[in-house]
């Protein structure tokens, strides 16, 4: 059945209401989200598919339907809504520096809707930012310039769409991973219980459990100073008591309006009753759940409109789900399913990039640091290919600026290390600038070499999905455009993200962070 597409109807309640004058606060988004019309889901009036006669479409729909794809990455999930008491909680605390130990850094440091839901930065700067409300390209940290966070910031758009883990490593992760649960179908695994073990702090979904820990990273939120000595559970105990001006956190908050706010969500109640870290995560993690972006031009085309892609799309389409042994690119071997992913780990040794984890020699052995088993050396979780587009750069150290060259990896893994240390870090725009570049990360090429004979051993044992491909660049242009088919228009559209941006009259402290760009522009 066809959708109608998802930013069309948007445009069209947010364009009425700018003529009755009860929206559209202007370029900048300035309105309080409280104003802002939340998008709008519809079901369309049934109507017939067109027959597939054109050969691109007849060939595109057999393997689409061989994939059993439905183009709806969020069906048969319970999701909330931008608009529900807990998400605008939760919005309103991701925004907030308050929840940094040194009051110098928020979620939304490296997580902003307008960034793709990350940073737009090959590795993030969390805590101690010379500007601590610059997000994206001209962030920089205060001491050295360099970035401080050891991996690439992945997006949060769709994290209700996970059911295995998050993060690279799934350091967070489900036992059970059932199916459309977003984790709630079983128990889960957080980095605060040992491997195999229940984490009964999680919360109730994986967006929860992750929503407990870049608090209590040094290099994210933290910092150094704030409960230097303390457990994680003294970090959120503490900033639970910051939030709601109790015991250590007294009078740590200026103009701080907290308790209204949180028993406007869970009742009536004092603060040390309900601003508990368990109450802020669980906001958190359903404002994070509430960014569903899924509607986009091929999903349209699988729900039967055969002209929502152009025929590089198509042709691009064909390309990624034939496998590279019948001349296609094998991107399904992986990245498969609604969400374009398969939820496991895997070796393909992009560019070990930056001061690593701490793996020896500025290293980042990837999901072998969870599980100890050496086998998961330098393997990282596949990433969801839904807006893939606007999350550069790419990879879980951010080496490739573009799909093109992730594509170029894909094809000749060892030619695209070469190229990219040919430049290293000065190939990068987050360094360019740097008189230092070229000398930047030294250890890089060698640990990047590792993983590269990591991938080797498993091809020689074929025990990877990673194989051989051969993509001349004009199909590398029609998988690229492929990708492009996979970006909700909202994520686009500022006017169309505002009910997920905290305005300045919403903030519930001093430390809202209201971002802007190099240029002081607002996000």
């Amino acid at each position: 059945m066809p959708r109608l597409p998802t930013l069309d109807y948007r445009w069209f309640v947010y364009s009425t209401l700018c003529l009755v004058g009860t929206a559209c606060g202007g370029g900048g988004g300035s309105s309080a989200a409280s104003d802002a019309v939340p998008p709008v889901t519809t079901t369309p009036t049934p109507t017939t598919p067109s027959p597939a006669t054109d050969p691109l479409d007849i060939e595109l729909m057999a393997l689409i339907n061989a994939e059993n794809l439905t183009g709806d990455a969020s069906r048969n999930r319970s999701l909330p809504n931008i608009t529900d008491p807990l998400a605008q909680l939760g919005k309103k605390l991701f925004f907030t520096k308050g929840l940094g130990g040194d009051l110098d850094s928020a979620c939304v440091s490296c997580h902003h809707p307008m960034l793709g839901g990350a940073d737009a930065l090959s590795l993030p700067v969390g805590v101690g930012a010379t500007n601590p409300d610059l997000l994206g390209p001209g962030r920089t940290h205060n001491g050295d310039g360099l970035p401080n966070v050891p991996r690439n910031s992945p997006t949060v758009f769709n994290t209700g769409l996970w059911d295995s883990g998050l993060f690279f490593d799934s350091r967070v992760e489900s036992f059970g991973k059932e199916e459309f649960a977003n984790g709630a179908g079983s128990n889960i695994r957080t980095p605060d219980v040992a491997l195999g073990n229940v984490d009964a702090n999680a919360g109730a979904n994986l967006a929860a459990a992750q929503a407990r820990f870049p608090i209590t990273s040094h290099e994210e939120m933290r910092g150094n100073t704030f409960e230097a000595a303390g457990t994680n559970a003294d970090v959120r105990d503490h900033l639970a008591a910051r939030l709601g001006n109790y015991g250590i956190g007294s009078g740590e908050l200026p103009n701080n309006q907290w308790l209204p706010e949180f028993q406007a969500v869970f009742g009536a109640g004092n603060a040390n009753e309900l601003i508990t870290f368990d109450n802020i995560a669980a906001a958190l993690g359903e404002y994070e759940r509430s960014m569903v972006f899924t509607s986009n031009p091929f999903g349209d085309y699988v729900a039967g409109d055969l002209t929502a892609l152009n025929d590089a799309q198509k042709r691009g389409a064909i390309l990624f789900f034939t496998d590279a042994e019948d001349d296609g690119g094998g991107c399904a071997n992986c990245h498969s399913g609604e969400q374009f992913t398969d939820g496991e780990h895997h070796t393909v040794a992009f560019p070990q990039f930056g001061h690593g984890k701490g793996d020896g020699n500025a290293d980042d052995f990837g999901r072998e640091r969870e599980t100890g088993v050496a086998d998961d050396r330098y393997s990282y979780r596949t990433p969801s290919l839904l807006n893939i587009e606007v999350t550069a750069p790419y990879g879980h150290a951010g080496v490739y600026a573009t799909l093109g060259d992730v594509l170029r990896h894909y094809n000749n893994p060892n030619g695209s290390q070469e190229d990219f240390f040919d430049e290293g870090a000065c190939g990068l725009e987050q360094f360019e600038d740097r008189p230092d570049c070229a000398s930047l990360y030294p250890d890089a090429q060698a640990n990047s070499q590792l993983a590269l004979d990591k991938l080797r051993r498993e091809r020689n044992a074929n025990t990877t999905e990673f194989v051989d491909t051969d993509i001349d660049n004009n199909e590398r242009a029609d998988i690229v455009a492929f990708l492009g088919a996979l970006t909700d228009p909202c994520v686009r559209d500022r006017t169309c993200l505002a009910p997920w941006i905290a305005q300045p009259s919403e903030a519930a402290d001093a430390q809202q962070l209201n971002g802007v760009d190099r240029d002081g522009n607002p996000l």
